[in-house]
């Protein structure tokens, strides 16, 4: 007897291409959950092949507003858009990205009897913790919500407190996942002391910190060579600062990467550095980077902890100096640099995204029940 698929709305109210790490994120995830069939709203334009991995994907019409002025019409607004698809669509569930940004609280509001689980991804949270009117947004969509999903227990606090407690049987750690079969391992690290080739990829910006891996090689006793890959507001200071501090030879910038080719890349390199001082939702780079034998030098950060635990060398976050001698040490000694690709290849098999599309299926059907 053929079961029939579990029926899911669920979207990003932004352009639907792999453009950031949630984008990419609920791709591999709804592509990875069995037995759904799943309709995606989002932003034109649409990346025809990111858009395969969802039977149905709608465009959104309305035009967006940030919060402000004019952000409750535009809700308003929305909240009909969105009311009008979900009639037609009528899902068995709703997964309402981002809890209290704009299309979840749209979502929230027409829902009616139809299960919703709110899935938090990071940023709504620091929104939440800086604006009251974002701090509202976040309860509203949490009481509206059977379920809260979060991919680390220290989220799931920070929602739980800001939420006052109310919640907290709802809220559920479904930690985040990548297409491990995807990646490639190179087959030794390489031997030896001297220099390392560290690379850093992701958003150039105050709280992604990369100023200090930059800061960190004028440091080191070791000439190591740093290549940082993504795109940002800070990009030209970063260039800047390297040059003011000598490290023109020694720290090389990329363009933003599509994951495809981030990955072919990741096994040329040593050790991955992370440099974020802030909150941050789960660090998806971080494994990525182990699950190609990478050994991580990271800020240590509570959450990122979470997800590391032993597999990693970790700084105070924001700190140049911890992070030079962390680097020269992992350089000198090629034994427990071995020892690191081993534990980082260990960790990152617990988290492929299988594992994650299948508890979040389990656990939409429990809520639908």
């Amino acid at each position: 007897m053929t079961t029939k698929p579990l029926t899911i709305v669920t979207g990003i109210n932004r352009t639907c291409e792999p453009s950031s790490g949630s984008l990419i994120l609920v791709n591999d995830l709804y592509r990875a959950m069995p037995d759904t069939h799943t309709t995606f709203l989002g932003r034109a334009p649409v990346d025809q092949a990111w858009k395969a991995a969802f039977d149905h994907l709608i465009p959104l019409s309305t035009t967006k507003r940030p919060q402000g002025s004019g952000f409750d019409h535009y809700v308003d607004e929305l909240t009909r858009e969105v009311g009008a698809l979900i009639e037609q669509l009528r899902p068995d569930a709703i997964h309402a990205q981002y809890v209290g940004f704009a299309l979840s609280l749209a979502l929230s509001r027409i829902a009616g009897t139809i299960p919703i689980i709110a899935i938090a991804h990071g940023p709504e949270v620091t929104a939440a913790e800086r604006s009251a009117a974002e701090h509202e947004a976040m309860n509203e969509v949490a009481d509206a919500s059977a379920a809260i999903v979060t991919p680390t227990s220290v989220l799931a606090d920070h929602i739980d407190r800001l939420t006052g407690r109310r919640f907290t049987d709802r809220i559920t750690v479904i930690p985040w996942g990548i297409r491990l079969a995807d990646a490639q391992v190179r087959d030794q690290p390489s031997a030896g002391t001297g220099p390392l080739s560290l690379v850093h990829a992701g958003r150039l910006d105050d709280n992604k910190s990369t100023i200090t891996a930059v800061e960190a090689l004028a440091l080191t006793d070791q000439p190591h060579c740093l290549t940082v890959i993504g795109k940002g507001p800070l990009r030209e200071h970063l260039g800047q600062r390297a040059v003011e501090l000598g490290l023109r030879d020694r720290v090389h910038f990329d363009r933003y990467l599509p994951r495809a080719e981030l990955w072919r890349r990741l096994p040329n390199f040593d050790a991955f550095v992370f440099t974020t001082k802030g909150l941050d939702a789960f660090g998806l780079v971080l494994i990525e980077a182990q699950a190609h034998g990478l050994p991580v030098a990271y800020s240590d950060l509570p959450g990122v902890r979470e997800i590391l635990g032993s597999a990693g060398v970790p700084y105070p976050p924001g700190d140049p100096r911890s992070l030079a001698v962390a680097l020269d040490e992992m350089g000198r000694d090629f034994h427990r640099r071995k020892a690191l690709t081993k534990a980082a290849l260990n960790n990152a098999r617990r988290y492929d995204i299988t594992a994650t599309g299948r508890r979040l299926r389990e656990l939409t059907l429990r809520v639908t029940s």
